[in-house]
């Protein structure tokens, strides 16, 4: 019996170490029936054969890893939720605010649709270039580019003069500086948080249609309308 009850004690503790694979409900299974086989064996055993002392402290080793990896599943739990209850309540004091985050794709609503490029240095001719939600070039217009933060507002005219109908747009920009260089200029979206979505593992903001992962928020409380 004591050889099976350290084969049961050596695949606790061997499953304890990959939680990917193994539930805490299984760990738990292990460490009782564990507990159970050994308290078991030391009240059967043949007191003029005792079980030998190093395989009896092994298995009180092995016994301390279980109950050890239980304990430690339990704390991680606890650090987890009480990490998302604070990036939850975090995210809902978002609502109402204005916030600028990183990404290209943004709302057309009531004629503009607004977007924040920050260009590391003067871009003396900008590409920029304007695409549905199906993927269809709609706009472009060439114009040149300070350095430093700005914004840029699309109107929804389309390239063939027509306006184009409210939804999600998304932008590319293209720059070069004076002597051909490209310039890469970094693309972010602003606006409004309407309401906030806590159903996944990371909160997401809504900006109209427009969702944006709290870890994408860059600063709060820059007005939207362009420079």
């Amino acid at each position: 019996m004591t050889s099976g009850i350290a084969s049961l004690a050596s695949s606790a503790s061997s499953s304890s170490t990959s939680t990917a694979k193994t539930s805490a409900q299984e760990i738990a299974g292990n460490f009782t029936q564990f507990l159970t086989l050994l308290t078991t064996q030391l009240k059967n055993q043949n007191p003029l054969d005792p079980m030998d002392t190093n395989q009896f402290t092994q298995q009180l080793v092995q016994f301390a890893q279980v109950e050890q990896q239980l304990k430690g599943n339990d704390r991680l739990d606890g650090i987890l939720a009480s990490a998302k209850a604070s990036s939850s309540a975090s995210a809902t004091s978002y609502i109402g605010q204005t916030i600028t985050a990183d990404g290209k794709t943004a709302q057309l609503a009531d004629g503009a649709a607004t977007w924040s490029l920050t260009a590391p240095r003067a871009a003396t001719k900008a590409t920029i270039t304007i695409f549905d939600s199906s993927g269809n070039l709609v706009g472009s217009q060439t114009t040149p580019l300070a350095a430093g933060g700005q914004t840029y507002t699309w109107t929804g005219k389309t390239s063939s003069g027509m306006t184009a109908p409210d939804g999600t747009y998304t932008i590319k920009v293209a720059a070069q500086d004076a002597t051909g260089q490209t310039v890469s200029v970094d693309t972010g979206i602003s606006g409004k948080v309407d309401e906030v979505d806590l159903t996944g593992s990371e909160p997401v903001l809504l900006l109209g249609g427009t969702r944006v992962p709290l870890s994408s928020v860059r600063s709060v409380g820059l007005s939207t309308s362009a420079s």
